[in-house]
């Protein structure tokens, strides 16, 4: 046990974390020649499309070390604050990280968020200093950063270049001196953390594990402390690029099991493997339990595919724990699912992998976030409000609370000035202003979580030309003054377009939302009156012409009233039309009310 290290990557976004795993695994001889490609472990279409990390990605190099052979069990993570969950877990299954700092941007927002997270897990840290082949690379000012950030000594920080390959060599003997050994008892019963899975369509559930303590054996009867549940390991082994089998999986090790289980909720991520005869006294704390920052309604396109729809977003969550979702149905799209999400991006990959994984074409509803209301019948009774038509009449209203944050911006000393009116246009109140250096500025500001779910990130990086970083962690519920703005299309309220809004921005949001609905919505036979209305006020509204035939055209000259008797007629036909006609939403119309600012 003395020779494994169990080690995880964190950075910022872009800071070149899955480059310099390639170069690790290049370097130890874990891929071949043929299997050799760039950000090898983002195995996901998705992921190589977009050049981000969305998974952890477990692998296992060898490496011999002053004549000694080690076991080092390498896990990357993502960069991307909604994957902040995925960083989490990584850190429970290690014992130490590494620090990667780009030497061309600097410290980051998510880099320092990540970084007190592995402090938290009391981990050994090793600083990166990486891309320091850059033309525009700053090693000495970036060092001393670091320096600064972790109290370290400059010579501990490790200069490197995912690109050429500079350093990596320090970084694995850095990993095995620094890095302890994992603690545990190989001679107790089995205990396992499980911290990932995936589902396979011909074996099932694959498990992902850190053993803590004893050993897990081919064969061998095991029991999921969670759900109760006892199953037959079928087959256990360690995570290299393929799944090597293996009779047995040692203390402190890292590895995957398949026990055959077909269906994906018997499998909880954080929950502990261990022994059916001898089963270990202590369950492992997991990790703390993922809270959903963005709600958004999913629903099937054919309402006869729920079914299907629930089983694929089973298997998805298997590999995604940091997926919430719950039943529920609305008037205008039918039965479908309330589901939880961390960020906007969150949502939009939820969506894309349901697509592409399991060919599900789904319709999203508008993003909210999750408020609290009060009543005045019983002023401290809280009502949940996870979707905008659950809010009670505004006449029964005492008082409706919102999620707050503290945002962390680091930016340019240059865009200070466009980044603070950003968020003071968003409700956010600044808090604190920190020179980090005298080009880096860190900005803290409590603002309203629904503020930043639509558009404020892509915003904030087109007022700071990219060059500002956003993190953020929530700080409770506070009282404001919000009012729901309902659409009515045809004088039919559509529930799945309500928003709840801050009463100061509800008549330009209405206002914005008709307009944007009326370019979206064909044209019918009749015309369609598009409302927004706070309660029974009605607040803006736009008319969506109907299409006309031309019923004139057969008059040539004559007299006028028998051009107005044709139109007469007409009008009263489309007029009876519009009472039985029936409004198609296209899915772009529940998108669009997102970018009200484009």
């Amino acid at each position: 046990m003395k020779n494994i290290r169990n080690f995880c990557i964190i950075a910022h976004i872009d800071h070149g974390k899955s480059t310099l795993a390639d170069r690790l695994l290049d370097f130890t001889g874990s891929v071949t020649d043929r299997e050799k490609q760039d950000q090898l472990l983002d195995n996901m279409d998705l992921e190589r499309e977009r050049g981000i990390t969305i998974k952890s990605h477990a692998i296992q190099m060898e490496y011999t070390y002053k004549g000694e052979q080690y076991i080092l069990n390498l896990i990357d993570t993502p960069g991307h604050v909604d994957f902040s969950y995925e960083v989490s877990r990584s850190i429970a299954a290690c014992e130490g990280a590494l620090l990667i700092v780009d030497a061309a941007q600097s410290i980051q927002a998510q880099t320092i968020s990540n970084l007190y997270l592995a402090l938290e897990n009391d981990l050994e840290i090793i600083p990166v200093l990486n891309k320091i082949d850059l033309p525009s690379a700053n090693p000495e000012e970036v060092t001393d950063d670091i320096v600064d950030l972790l109290g370290c000594d400059p010579s501990e920080v490790i200069p490197a270049s995912g690109k050429t390959g500079l350093g990596v060599e320090d970084i694995l003997s850095a990993i095995i001196e620094r890095i302890p050994a994992p603690q545990g008892n190989p001679e107790e019963p089995l205990q396992a953390l499980i911290f990932d899975s995936v589902y396979n369509p011909f074996r099932g559930v694959e498990t992902y594990f850190r053993v803590i303590n004893g050993s897990i054996k081919k064969g061998q009867n095991i029991k999921f402390i969670a759900t109760g549940k006892t199953y037959f390991a079928d087959e256990v082994g360690t995570l290299k690029l393929t799944q090597v089998k293996k009779q047995e999986i040692k203390a402190g090790d890292v590895g995957y099991l398949i026990t055959g289980i077909k269906d994906a909720r018997e499998v909880k991520v954080g929950d502990t493997i261990t022994d059916a005869k001898e089963p270990t006294k202590n369950a492992i704390s997991g990790f703390e339990d993922v809270k959903p920052m963005v709600f958004a309604g999913i629903y099937p396109v054919d309402t006869e595919d729920y079914e299907e729809l629930r089983a694929s977003m089973e298997k998805l969550q298997l590999n995604d724990a940091s997926l919430v979702f719950a039943p529920e149905s609305s008037a205008a799209l039918g039965f479908g699912f309330r589901c939880g999400f961390l960020g906007m991006l969150h949502l939009e990959i939820i969506q894309e992998r349901l697509e592409r994984e399991f060919d599900m074409t789904v319709i999203t509803t508008v993003p909210n976030v999750s408020y609290h209301a009060f009543t005045n019948k019983n002023p401290d009774d809280i009502v949940i409000v996870n979707n905008p038509s659950d809010l009670p009449e505004p006449s029964t209203l005492n008082r409706v609370e919102e999620p707050f944050i503290k945002a962390t911006i680091i930016t340019k000393a240059d865009f200070v000035g466009p980044v603070m009116s950003l968020c003071i246009e968003k409700r956010g109140q600044i808090t604190n202003q920190t020179y980090l250096t005298t080009e880096r500025v860190e900005l803290s500001f409590d603002m309203p979580l629904a503020e930043i779910v639509f558009d404020f990130y892509d915003r904030l990086k087109t007022v700071s030309k990219g060059y500002a970083s956003f993190d953020y962690s929530p700080i409770g519920m506070r009282a404001s003054k919000l009012v729901r703005v309902d659409i009515l299309l045809n004088a039919q309220t559509v529930d799945a377009l309500s928003a709840l809004v801050h009463t100061d921005n509800a008549y330009t949001i209405g206002k914005k939302m008709t307009e944007k609905l009326k370019e979206l919505i064909p044209r019918q036979q009749f015309d369609i009156p598009v409302q927004a209305a706070i309660g029974a006020k009605i607040i803006a509204r736009e008319t969506i012409k109907a299409l006309r035939k031309d019923v004139t055209a057969k008059c040539y000259g004559g007299d006028i009233s028998r051009k107005r008797k044709l139109l007469e007629k007409q009008k009263k036909g489309k007029k009876r039309m519009r009472q039985v006609g029936n409004v198609e939403i296209p899915q772009q119309a529940f998108m669009a009310v997102l970018k009200l600012n484009d």
